[in-house]
């Protein structure tokens, strides 16, 4: 049975912070546009800054759906589960905000992570719905490790050529939506 908590504490914060990926569920307002569900999970990018704040180094990618509906309605989701040990889910429902790499607050977060190669932004969400639930259905599965192939493309792109990219792939979602649309260098 599931269960609501007040903050991420104790035996949540413990979870949250011992897991290796998380996913992350967002929506346009449009019931015409697409619900997005990304997976995220470069070792030392994301954690809990306090027990109702939880924030992530997002790295330049294929897409920008979840920042396009974070700048348009702010809804998200991010989920954990255990493929490990005792059965666990942790859903964390709260308001998000973009914070890119041209921002003043981006260095001060950014900070807090471990370096990654592209970074675009750093999402901070203010969590106002804490629940977790049995997770039985969830799959047992062995974690084998990293791929080691996102850092590296994008220190072959430098600096210039991670901006490039977020110019010409990054600036609206699938649906349209404004997402990374402030890149100083393209001015």
């Amino acid at each position: 049975m599931g269960k609501i908590h007040e903050r991420v504490e104790g035996r949540l914060r413990e979870f949250v912070d011992r897991q290796p990926v998380f996913f992350v569920a967002t929506a346009p307002l449009s019931a015409e546009g697409h619900v997005n569900l990304s997976p995220r999970g470069v070792p030392g990018t994301f954690g809990m800054l306090d027990e109702h704040t939880f924030a992530w180094l997002d790295g330049t990618g294929s897409g920008s759906e979840t920042i396009a509906h974070l700048r348009e309605n702010g809804r998200i989701t991010v989920m954990f589960c255990a493929f490990d040990g005792p059965p666990n889910i942790v859903r964390l429902h709260g308001k998000g905000r973009v914070v890119t790499r041209y921002d003043g607050e981006y260095d001060a977060l950014s900070a807090r992570y471990t370096d990654l190669p592209g970074a675009r932004a750093v999402v901070v969400v203010s969590v106002e719905r804490i629940s977790d639930s049995c997770g039985y259905a969830v799959p047992l599965m062995d974690y084998v490790g990293e791929r080691d192939l996102l850092g590296p493309a994008f220190e072959r792109r430098g600096v210039e050529g991670s901006a490039d990219y977020r110019r010409t792939r990054n600036r609206t979602s699938i649906d349209g939506l404004p997402a990374y649309d402030f890149d100083p260098s393209a001015q």
